[in-house]
């Protein structure tokens, strides 16, 4: 069975952003790592259309960025979303109850599954099946924007703590 795992970047204020701080050379090498590592990814619309930057080569990328589009290319993609009608390339769009849904996955396949975006990791957790949380937890204040968590935080119980990168600490948490 598949372990689900939430993990993003997030400001000490609990804001993430992708446009506001982005991950260093070495943070980007361990999500590389990451997500050729990964069986796959649940993403919810937003993060989804955002994320379809990959799709396509980029004549400004270097190495590592080549590298994480091949991993994203790669891997199957999953997207809850009400509203698109159609996804991308190794995509599946997921009709129906979202939690049905993923529970066939969970069931359906081994390793770990990316969940990709608050709001669908806010659902997914209300329904138990989040298996861990990663927090890669950066020196920066935000003030505001989207919480890492999109719904009252579950109860948590602190895995493992590590520091990936001079600044970045990666907090691993489970369902407590």
């Amino acid at each position: 069975m598949a372990r689900l795992v939430f993990g993003m970047n997030q400001s000490l204020d609990g804001y993430v952003d992708h446009e506001a701080f982005g991950p260093s050379p070495r943070l980007f090498r361990h999500f590389i790592d990451e997500a050729q590592a990964q069986t796959g990814s649940i993403y919810g619309r937003k993060l989804y259309e955002i994320m379809r930057y990959w799709d396509e080569d980029r004549p400004e990328w270097g190495p590592d960025e080549q590298a994480f589009a091949l991993a994203w290319r790669r891997q199957p993609k999953w997207v809850v979303s009400r509203t698109l009608r159609s996804v991308g390339p190794n995509a599946t769009l997921l009709g129906g109850d979202p939690g049905e849904a993923v529970r066939r996955l969970k069931a359906a396949h081994e390793g770990e599954i990316e969940v990709a975006g608050p709001a669908l990791a806010a659902s997914l957790g209300a329904l138990g099946l989040i298996d861990e949380y990663r927090i890669y937890l950066h020196p920066v204040v935000l003030g505001g924007g989207t919480p890492y968590f999109a719904g009252p935080r579950p109860p948590l119980r602190l895995l493992a703590h590590e520091r990936i990168d001079e600044d970045v600490l990666r907090l691993r948490y489970v369902p407590a």
